[in-house]
């Protein structure tokens, strides 16, 4: 039985990973911070571990002597500056020691989920050899994930098998806080508005599996971007309102009320302390349009980018109803 160690079991794409990890006949050990609630996982019969994750000394301690894979899915995702020291420190440093600890305990493979974002904002198409503008991004998301891409791949140069995957937006069940805010919004009637830009979509249960495969038949020190369905957000919006029986939005904000707002709506965290629904940094990704390509993916690691955007979005639709979330 192969065994695998996995940071971010807890959340959307790592749950989704565990279960095909599973299916496959895995044995895995799931890290998690300390004091966090593992009790799903735990139930599903998975060995829980805790450790902080940017400490190479204590995740050593608890990842197994020579997992098959560490698959580092965790990450910091937040658009909002006040959190950029707390984000290098899970993405960049929390990486490193992940690295440091796999090399010492002599993992069969690294597996790093990184994210399209660490190309940064790109106006041409992007594929794996296109030059990341990121390391000077003054998005902290774009660069940390850049940086961190970086630690993988000095991992690499010391004797690490490594293999990078870069999804673009993952859509599917299990989301609490991505794309499903959209949804609840639409159908709520309480959308204020659709941004201009769009991106690549893929179905989560796609992406995980890319994972596995990339396991199995990537090359190492290869990155594989895992793109999907292009869509513009108007065409993402529309299509959930379609699903929701709601009334579709006539069409996108312009992007000069989106940057004010950004600039406004961070006024109020001042005093609650909360990550603001727009910020800068968030305006400035939903304004622009990622153009990605995904072949290499789609033929060395057999990456299913054929999913329909309305496939993805009923799955999403369904599990939030399920879940008494719509």
């Amino acid at each position: 039985m192969p065994v695998a160690f996995i940071s971010g079991a807890r959340g959307f794409l790592g749950g989704h990973l565990v279960d095909q990890l599973q299916q496959a006949g895995w044995e895995i050990v799931a890290l998690v911070r300390p004091q966090s609630d593992a009790r799903a996982l735990q139930e599903k019969g998975i060995t829980v571990v805790q450790a902080p994750m940017d400490n190479a000394t204590e995740l050593e301690l608890v990842m197994p002597d020579q997992p098959d894979a560490v698959f580092h899915v965790a990450g910091n995702t937040s658009l909002w500056r006040r959190g950029d020291r707390q984000q290098y420190r899970d993405n960049v440093l929390g990486t490193r020691a992940m690295v440091t600890a796999a090399l010492h305990r002599k993992a069969g493979r690294f597996i790093q989920t990184s994210s399209i974002s660490a190309w940064g904002i790109q106006d041409t198409p992007i594929n794996e050899q296109t030059p990341s503008n990121a390391a000077s991004d003054w998005i902290s998301y774009n660069r940390t994930k850049y940086q961190a891409e970086l630690e993988v791949l000095d991992g690499v140069r010391h004797g690490l098998d490594a293999v990078i995957v870069n999804p673009c937006g993952i859509i599917g069940p299990g989301d609490t806080h991505n794309w499903s805010q959209m949804i609840s919004m639409i159908n709520q009637g309480k959308l204020p508005g659709v941004p201009p830009g769009g991106g690549s979509f893929c179905a989560v249960e796609a992406v995980a599996q890319a994972h596995l495969r990339a396991y199995e038949r990537g090359s190492c020190g290869e990155r594989y971007i895992l793109a999907g369905v292009e869509a513009s957000f108007m065409e993402l919006a529309g299509t959930i309102a379609r699903l929701l029986g709601k009334k579709a939005p006539h069409g996108p904000l312009p992007a000069t009320v989106l940057k004010l707002a950004g600039q406004l709506y961070p006024i109020a965290s001042l005093f609650t302390g909360k990550e603001p629904s727009l910020t800068p940094e968030k305006v400035a990704l939903v304004t622009s349009r990622v153009h990605a390509d995904d072949s290499k993916a789609v033929a060395e690691l057999g990456f299913d980018n054929r999913i329909a955007l309305t496939t993805m979005l009923e799955n999403c639709i369904h599990w939030m109803r399920d879940t008494g979330r719509l």
